[in-house]
């Protein structure tokens, strides 16, 4: 996948191992920062180390440290069972929305054939039944 546009990139060590990446990007028509791709290494996974380091980049982002210092919130979307439960249970954190199905695949393949960028049948993306939730960081 590409790099996310105008993205600023974090990464987490402990003692000079690396343990997790994060990107976030500004989405200022919403007066906000979207995280993405974060990535924990598996060994690390499970020790509240991502959630730890997700937590700092937003509070980072909420206090002015990001993009043209603006004191943003940020949203993040993911997928994953754990993290969600997470992110729901947290008053860090507030659940704006969620889709636990997939989408149509036919208004997917339909749009991808409007752009010109390429020509698909029988396929599109969006029913892949990925149960996907989106949450918002309110901070401290």
């Amino acid at each position: 996948m590409p790099h996310p546009p105008a993205a600023e990139y974090f990464v987490a060590t402990v003692n000079g191992e690396l343990v997790a990446h994060l990107a976030v990007c500004p989405l200022f028509t919403a007066k906000a920062y979207r995280a993405t791709r974060l990535v924990v290494m598996p060994e690390w996974q499970g020790a509240g180390v991502g959630t730890a380091f997700l937590n700092e980049v937003m509070q980072y982002h909420l206090d002015g440290n990001g993009r043209c210092g603006h004191k943003y919130h940020t949203f993040f979307h993911t997928s994953h069972p754990q993290l969600c439960g997470y992110l729901r249970h947290s008053n860090k954190w507030t659940q704006t929305n969620a889709m636990l199905h997939g989408s149509n695949k036919v208004r997917s393949k339909d749009s991808i054939n409007r752009t010109g960028k390429g020509t698909i049948t029988g396929c599109g993306y969006g029913g892949h039944f990925r149960a996907v939730q989106a949450f918002k960081y309110l901070g401290k």
